[in-house]
């Protein structure tokens, strides 16, 4: 029974409830968020906990005025539950539910669209320079992790803080356990003198009354700066954001209520840039969750009695798997390959490869830039760097993979995956620019697998080529169930391969989509309708001579792919037809539509987006039947 959850409708509803109430309250809602993701998969560890921070935060403040950034944002699912969507949060990542990450379109007290890492800090300080400028009143605040931290941005708004002389209040949730030494009596100690206002005010007119003393008040009051810095920097963990201009207040308990909202208290209205240090557990409450915070971080639907995934295991590898094994295979017969990521080893299947080659694997943390510009300087040392990460986390380092890749014609490998539709992460998380963005950059070599046999011979001609980068991208999920071979054939270099011969119309076609196209091929010869199928493989360079022979055979070509379609694989053929003044065939292009695709079920985006086998079937007639209809009213 659900004694106060039931009661909690919106914010307002959690201020008159005194600590007992609150700490009952927030039993209630880990058990609340246990019972859904266990249904619907999520992140669970990093929402359970920061359970007590939520509720401590709007017991505070006023989030319909105030302004909260959640970095990340993947830890909002109390946020969202006690902000007026306590029903709607059943139908979490679910298509047309309620998202995993905040969502300004949902509700007033999201107050920033987030996704992607070490960005709340930023936000949080134009929402502070807003307010000021406009002469308003509200409070803002970042909420932050220590993993985050790691990231370049947050760094980047850590200095930019002080010189902007606007109020703002970072809370680093700060979830690991090296952290535990620093707790202890003299922290809790000084934490309280700290956040004291009778303190603060107390130092200004020590200050002031020294520097009164003739001759000897200055070099007084420097020498006990001095000497207090000094021992601060043995005795405070937080000395570096004190120097970054940041009043630095914590470590305290992330777990107890009392003193979170005492903290908060003291903090919400102090002048300048404030960081409040919090300590938090992930996964806490649920011990499963406590003893593999990794696994349980973002996981599928399980049994909440067992912690197991309610869902077999797939006998088909994965993509990620198959990029593990080939990534190792590869490592054992060639010194020179390394293995670089950003904080997702376990993500990207580098695991074993670390385990295996600890020398020879380097995770740089949050920071997608420093990974390509660490792997240029391998690569240009006579190293095969392999930067492993998801494809919308590479956006991250455009500049670094033009500036310092490309121009230096450097051979780094980038695998990428999670390209295309990712499911119920949504649009933050779907890899649907990756072509686009790497087809712009000289020099960029690009190929794309449609199953785990074609992945294995790529990464393996990727590390023969010396001549420029190279990236491979390629999906989320299970692959097609094919046998890997110890020694893969490496492919001719730019050259795809015609897999179905047809008469009336061509699909064109990177990545898995393949076959749904061979699929959608098989439906339509059932009705007479007899489509090839062909699988370009390199995006860039293009197989020039396939296409063009292929144009000049077919009347009807539609090139498919799962990537938006501007600048992306279709755009290339367009582009070369145009350049080569092509015109025997008519070409059509199907790929990701010019908006962000929501979350849903990689199933069901790609059904809705006509992009598996039946709409694939579907836009072939379609277009056949426009053709004929246009060429009847021409005759």
């Amino acid at each position: 029974m659900r004694k106060y959850l039931e009661q909690i409708n919106s914010p307002e509803d959690i201020k008159n409830l005194d600590e007992e109430a609150l700490q009952a309250l927030a039993a209630e809602l880990r058990a609340y968020v246990l019972d859904i993701v266990s249904q619907n998969g999520g992140h669970l560890a990093s929402n359970l906990g920061v359970v007590e921070l939520t509720l401590a935060l709007h017991k505070v403040f006023d989030t319909s005025r105030d302004r909260i950034v959640w970095d990340v944002g993947h830890q909002t699912y109390v946020h969202k539950i006690i902000t007026g969507r306590r029903e709607a949060f059943k139908t979490l990542r679910q298509w047309q539910g309620l998202a995993g990450f905040p969502k300004r379109e949902e509700s007033c007290h999201d107050a920033y669209d987030t996704g992607h890492s070490s960005t709340s800090i930023s936000a949080a300080l134009g929402f502070a320079k807003a307010r000021d400028l406009k002469g308003e009143s509200h409070r803002v605040a970042a909420v932050i992790g220590d993993g985050s931290m790691t990231g370049g941005e947050a760094f980047e708004a850590l200095n930019l803080a002080a010189s902007l002389e606007t109020d703002v209040l970072v809370i680093l949730n700060d979830n690991h356990m090296s952290i535990a030494p620093n707790i202890g009596g003299m922290s809790d100690y000084l934490n309280r003198i700290r956040t004291s206002v009778l303190y603060n005010r107390s130092k200004l007119e020590i200050r002031k009354t020294l520097g009164k003393i003739p001759f000897i008040g200055g070099a007084l009051v420097k020498g006990i700066e001095r000497f207090k810095e000094g021992i601060k920097l043995i005795m405070i963990p937080g000395m570096v954001f004190t120097e970054l201009g940041f009043s630095y207040y914590g470590p305290v308990d992330g777990h107890d209520i009392k003193a979170l909202i005492e903290n908060l208290e003291k903090l919400k209205d102090m002048k300048g840039p404030v960081l409040l240090h919090v300590l938090t557990r992930k996964g806490k409450g649920y011990l499963p969750a406590q003893k593999d915070a990794c696994t349980y971080h973002g996981i599928a639907p399980f049994d909440l009695e067992t912690g197991k995934i309610c869902a077999a295991q797939p006998k088909t590898p994965t993509y990620t798997k198959a990029f593990s094994d080939t990534m190792v295979k590869i490592a054992e017969k060639d010194p020179r390959v390394l293995a670089i990521t950003a904080a997702m080893s376990d993500g990207t299947g580098l695991g074993e490869f670390a385990r295996r080659f600890p020398d020879r694997f380097i995770d740089v943390g949050i920071a997608e830039q420093t990974a390509v510009t660490l792997g240029t300087a391998l690569a240009l040392s006579g190293f095969k760097p392999v930067v492993s990460v998801y494809s919308t986390f590479l956006q991250r380092a455009y500049d670094q993979m033009i500036q310092d890749t490309a121009i230096q014609d450097a051979p780094v490998i980038f695998a990428l995956d999670r390209a295309g539709l990712v499911g119920e992460d949504g649009p933050t998380h779907h890899g649907a620019f990756d072509l686009s963005y790497l087809r712009s950059i000289p020099g960029m070599a690009i190929m794309v697998p449609r199953d785990e046999q074609a992945l294995q011979s790529m990464l393996w001609t990727a590390c023969g080529h010396d001549q420029g980068p190279v990236a491979i991208r390629y999906p989320r999920g299970k692959a097609q169930g094919l046998s890997l071979s110890e020694t893969p054939p490496l492919l001719e270099w730019g050259k795809g391969e015609i897999l179905r011969h047809g008469k009336e119309a061509l699909v064109l076609a990177v990545g898995p989509l393949i076959y749904e196209a061979l699929a959608a091929a098989e439906q339509l010869a059932n009705h007479g309708i007899l489509v090839g199928v062909a699988d370009a493989r390199f995006v860039k360079p293009l197989d020039d001579s396939m296409i063009l022979d292929l144009c000049s055979r077919y009347p009807l070509i539609l090139t498919l792919e799962e990537n938006v379609i501007a600048g992306g694989f279709g755009a290339a053929v367009m582009e070369l037809l145009a350049a080569r003044q092509q015109q025997t065939s008519r070409v059509y292009n199907l790929g990701l539509p010019d908006w962000f695709v929501p979350h849903g079920s990689q199933k069901k985006l790609l059904a809705g987006l006509g992009l598996d086998a039946q709409g694939i079937a579907h836009k072939i007639t379609e277009l056949l039947e426009r053709d004929v209809s246009f060429n009847d009213r021409n005759d």
